[in-house]
């Protein structure tokens, strides 16, 4: 990610002196031919992030259509969704040249507003318990995941099974029939939760692990790796109603804004080639 973002980030840095200029003083710099949005840079930016928006689309595909399951599992593709999703601000900006005026500027805030509230749902669909596949954990099943992480930590501490339980409890939460912002507030509370008790967790078994069995530090390691992921199917279990509600509502927002920023994205390319807007013509 970071090597795809760095010949971004180096045009906005070599770019800044016209960004920042005034639209006068812009047509004047040796720069405009590059960065305008019809030029070099600035149009072509646009067209990889008009490919990138269509390549979005497939997502919604891949998960309504079993015959492409060969094309790769539904959080992978996620995986991709997400991080291509996250080009789209640089690239935007760098099409726009820095500029939000006038239907650029409705144009930048639609893409942007898709953008930040598909952050908000791989948020809420890495909070519901899920096997590799993508596909969505039982209740069952999220207790034998439990279970055998539980044997596993007692493996690699030397503890027993019900010691392990008992240091990894945690508190339950808070009334899950609430507002979705305060469903959100719980959920990043247990983030933070999560992380405490396994830097605790790591201070303890480091100092005072069994005499007759010292942890290694790749023992170490994956012993909090194990009690992170625990902890976090033990809170995931106990919000998942209220995480999945949440989810529907999300569902329901986003389909609505993505389809309204494919429509404005179509519009302002048809309306460029048609009337010659393009360094390329």
């Amino acid at each position: 990610m970071l090597v795809l973002c760095a010949p971004l980030l180096a045009i906005c840095l070599v770019g800044a002196p016209y960004y920042i200029a005034a639209l006068a003083q812009r047509v004047r710099d040796p720069m405009h031919a590059w960065l305008r949005p019809s030029g070099y840079l600035g149009q072509s930016a646009g067209i990889v992030a008009f490919l990138i928006f269509v390549f979005l689309w497939l997502y919604p595909l891949r998960k309504k259509w079993k015959a492409l399951r060969f094309t790769g599992s539904v959080g992978k593709w996620l995986d991709v969704h997400v991080a291509s999703a996250l080009l789209l601000p640089l690239l935007l900006v760098i099409h726009a040249a820095w500029r939000s005026d006038g239907l650029i500027g409705l144009g930048m805030i639609s893409m942007f507003v898709v953008i930040l509230s598909g952050v908000v749902g791989r948020y809420l669909y890495t909070r519901i318990p899920r096997a590799q596949s993508g596909v969505e954990f039982t209740r069952e099943e999220v207790v034998a995941q439990r279970k055998e992480l539980i044997d596993r930590l007692a493996l690699t501490t030397g503890l027993s099974a019900d010691d392990v339980a008992r240091t990894l409890d945690v508190a339950p939460d808070e009334d899950r029939q609430q507002h979705p912002l305060g469903v959100f507030a719980l959920l990043i509370a247990n983030d933070l939760r999560r992380r405490r008790l396994t830097r605790d967790l790591r201070n303890r078994w480091s100092a005072h692990a069994p005499a007759n069995r010292p942890l290694s530090k790749a023992a170490l390691k994956e012993a909090v790796r194990l009690a992170s992921r625990e902890i976090a199917l033990t809170q995931q279990a106990r919000m998942l109603t209220a995480t999945q509600r949440v989810f529907r509502y999300w569902h329901v927002a986003h389909r609505p804004f993505a389809i309204t920023a494919l429509v404005a994205v179509v519009v302002h390319v048809v309306v460029v080639i048609a009337v010659g807007a393009t360094w390329f013509r």
